[in-house]
């Protein structure tokens, strides 16, 4: 891993990674991988499916200090700092820019949702989960928008070598934001969402439609309307000009 922060358990299989740690005594860096779920969740409680071996699946669990620089509200960029360091770790094993995130934290391609990532608070810290297709093939997607690292380039890559490489990209970006860092153009550099027309699906049924335009101080979604959105579901209508 290159550092003692981490510490990684690996097993054949388990309901979900994210209920894995919950059944432990958790300190910040512990991490759990498995090669199948049974009951892998998502965003918005839907199910996250993966046949065994195809994908990487894992949950950390990381406990951000509360200081005047970093208040509990500011916790919303977690979300946002998982979904760049998948897209930036992507780009780099790939040698291309073809990863980009989908606000809050999906990471997607031209081809589809390469991954998706959850953020549950948990005791006084949170439980990132994280799942990644990998060599995932067309007819073993559980929905039609889905890819795969495999589809997207047609190139194996080794999850022993994304893993650790995953994690010490966000490592380094959580102690950058940590230390007080501005973000917001390592997010915009890698963020699909930014300068697109797109729908929001809202808790309630309610929904926003307008352009996004930035993220917030606490990782909301700006649109140009002025609009905040820091819960929602989001819909790209159209490419960015």
């Amino acid at each position: 891993m290159g550092n003692d922060y981490w510490r990684v358990r690996v097993l054949g299989e388990t309901t979900s990674t994210q209920d894995e740690l919950k059944h432990e005594l958790v300190s910040n860096g512990d991490c759990v991988v498995a090669e199948y779920q049974s009951n892998g969740r998502g965003r918005l409680d839907r199910s996250f499916e993966s046949d065994a071996g195809v994908a990487l699946l894992f949950s950390f669990y990381i406990q951000p200090p509360v200081t005047h620089s970093r208040s509990l509200e500011s916790q919303g960029w977690i979300p946002l700092i998982a979904g760049m360091s998948v897209a930036a770790t992507l780009n780099e094993l790939t040698s291309a820019t073809d990863y980009s995130t989908k606000w809050p934290n999906d990471v997607i391609s031209e081809s589809g949702k390469i991954a998706g990532v959850l953020c549950e608070k948990y005791g006084s810290g949170i439980i990132v989960g994280i799942g990644i297709n990998v060599t995932t093939l067309p007819e073993e997607l559980p929905v039609p928008t889905a890819s795969s690292l495999y589809i997207t380039h047609g190139i194996e890559i080794d999850r022993n070598e994304l893993l650790p490489q995953l994690l010490r990209t966000f490592h380094a970006l959580f102690e950058l934001w940590i230390n007080g860092t501005d973000l917001t153009p390592r997010y915009r550099a890698l963020a699909a969402t930014i300068g697109r027309e797109v729908r929001v699906a809202l808790p309630g049924g309610k929904s926003l439609e307008g352009k996004a335009i930035g993220v917030g101080a606490h990782g909301e979604l700006v649109l140009e309307s002025g609009d905040l959105v820091s819960v929602g579901d989001v819909v790209h209508l159209r490419s960015a000009l």
